[in-house]
């Protein structure tokens, strides 16, 4: 038994005379770790007991009103006050009472008048016993609490194990998807270029391209929830392209929804993918749109998170500011197994046909890839709340504008196509030298690289990143800028893991164009660096 413990006493004393204070206090006083406090209200006893935080109660047995049995019978009817010990003081020695007494929850029962060191013996046992009962209770829900956490922590890991799981799968099918819609989509645009096709068939031509613009949405979907998506960030302030989606989700969501924002002022600056944050805010729109079968309230509220405020689950970083974004509808609500699976690429409740299981998933990595948090809180019947957690920008936020997309044109210049897919670099390479540029190509790194040696001139070097072979895309991008060091370089991929990107983000002075690309894109990616070019050479 520890023995500060049994030092500590706080003894309440209830008697109808006041004399057995005098009796009994005269020798506690003088004892070291007892607290005594007399009082003669019985029908009070919970509330005394309370308020002295009694870990020992003497009663007397026989009083007016309300006698020791009574406070027995209150004091083991409270929650609060049921463990703590009770020794009843009587003159009555006979077995019955005393049997009675204990039956009824008595601790300890003593005849009038004890010997006083006897008394403190029974008193100081009584309560070291008491509070060793405490801290065993205390210990045991705190072993409690921490199992509870090291499940859920168990839990997350496993969450997180598999969404990372998912994340590798989705990322290389996305890539090999890529690469498919890449050829498809470049020999329809060959077809389109060549001409001699009549009206009906290039209206053929631009529904499957059409096709392939939907592919390449669903490929960058599953790249933003597996974080391989390189992001082109920028600074940005959040309130005014808040509110300038305003119109737009009002348009989504239909005329019996109802939008309403509720932005904090001076809402701090955060580095962001504004076209990827575009497209979570309308995925989001859509499934509260869905959720709540057109009518409703959408409520988009943003206000600024310091440091040291939660984070949901406990991720995160706590020491960081944040910029809140909540996104909530007033919809049908999720049970609990789906909340837990709501993350997942392609599950979904919609019926067949009528949602892709992308929307969420897409913002789970987007949101994650850009330093942030994310979660859900949803109630069946009463809505969803999504909630995005973006980091805090101390920089100023970006006034540049993206630059609009150029009609079809072309050049002369030399330009080295290095991709591995055969069909990939066939259709490119046709289609740079439909467009009147000088093409050379190699189906690796290596070979290429054997080309820069043995002297070739080029203007730029248009790669894949992911290629096989004992040279890596970089590597050959070095030997350029080493060799010719006035040559461009745009890298292309549909999958650019591990080899571009920094924490998911392109570092300066990277181009990369993102399979499957158009025409268009291409041809004013590449007249883009080329001008870049003349005018460095000057």
């Amino acid at each position: 038994m520890n023995h500060n413990q049994s030092q500590n006493c706080s003894v309440l004393l209830i008697d109808d005379e006041a004399m057995a204070e005098d009796l009994i206090g005269y020798h506690m006083s003088h004892q070291a770790g007892i607290r005594l406090r007399y009082d003669n209200r019985a029908e009070l006893a919970v509330q005394l007991c309370r308020e002295t935080e009694a870990t020992v109660v003497l009663v007397d047995l026989r009083m007016p009103g309300a006698d020791g049995f009574d406070v027995i019978r209150m004091l083991r009817a409270t929650p609060d006050t049921e463990q703590v010990p009770i020794i009843l003081l009587s003159s009555e020695d006979g077995a019955d009472i005393k049997a009675r007494a204990f039956s009824m929850g008595a601790n300890d029962y003593l005849v009038k008048w004890p010997e006083a060191r006897e008394l403190e013996a029974r008193i100081r046992y009584h309560s070291a016993a008491y509070q060793a009962r405490l801290e065993r209770d205390a210990a045991f829900l705190e072993l409690r609490q921490r199992e509870e956490e090291l499940r859920a922590s168990q839990a997350a890991l496993h969450q997180s194990q598999k969404m990372e799981a998912i994340g590798q799968l989705t990322g290389g099918v996305a890539h090999d998807f890529n690469n498919v819609l890449q050829i498809i989509g470049g020999n329809l645009q060959l077809v389109k270029m060549i001409g001699g096709v009549n009206q009906q068939g290039l209206a053929r031509i631009d529904n499957a391209l059409n096709g392939v613009e939907r592919g390449a949405r669903l490929a960058a979907h599953l790249l933003a929830f597996a974080r391989r998506q390189p992001l082109q960030n920028a600074v940005v302030a959040l309130a005014p392209l808040l509110a300038n989606m305003d119109d737009m989700l009002r348009r989504l969501l239909g005329p019996r929804a109802v939008v309403v924002t509720d932005i904090a002022p001076q809402l701090w600056n955060t580095e962001v993918d504004v076209g990827q944050l575009n497209n979570v805010m309308l995925n989001l729109a859509i499934n509260a749109r869905d959720a709540m079968h057109g009518e409703g309230t959408l409520t988009i509220r943003a206000r600024n998170e310091p440091a040291g405020a939660p984070l949901p689950d406990n991720h995160g970083d706590s020491t960081c500011d944040y910029v809140l974004i909540e996104i909530a509808d007033t919809g049908a609500g999720m049970p609990q197994e789906v909340l837990q699976r709501a993350f997942e690429p392609f599950f979904t409740t919609k019926p067949t046909g009528q949602g892709t299981g992308l929307g969420l998933s897409m913002a789970y990595g987007f949101v994650k890839q850009s330093g942030g948090e994310i979660a859900l809180q949803s109630t069946e019947g009463e809505g969803t709340c999504v909630l995005i957690y973006l980091p805090r920008s101390l920089a100023a936020a970006s006034t540049d504008a993206p630059a609009p997309l150029q009609p079809l044109s072309g050049g002369v210049e030399t330009i080295l196509v290095v991709e591995d897919e055969e069909d990939v670099r066939s259709s490119t390479v046709d289609l740079l030298a439909a467009l009147g540029y000088e093409v050379l190509s190699s189906e690796d790194a290596e070979q290429a690289a054997r080309l820069i040696e043995e002297g070739a001139r080029i203007d730029l070097l248009f790669t894949d990143v992911i290629m096989p072979g004992r040279v890596s895309s970089m590597e050959l991008s070095e030997l350029v800028r080493r060799k010719l060091p006035q040559a461009q370089i745009l890298f292309t991929s549909g999958y650019a893991e591990g080899v571009l990107s920094h924490d998911g983000k392109l570092p300066a002075g990277v181009h990369l164009l993102h399979k499957p690309y158009t025409a268009e894109t291409l041809s004013a990616r590449i007249r883009h660096l080329l001008r870049q070019r003349s005018v460095n050479a000057v």
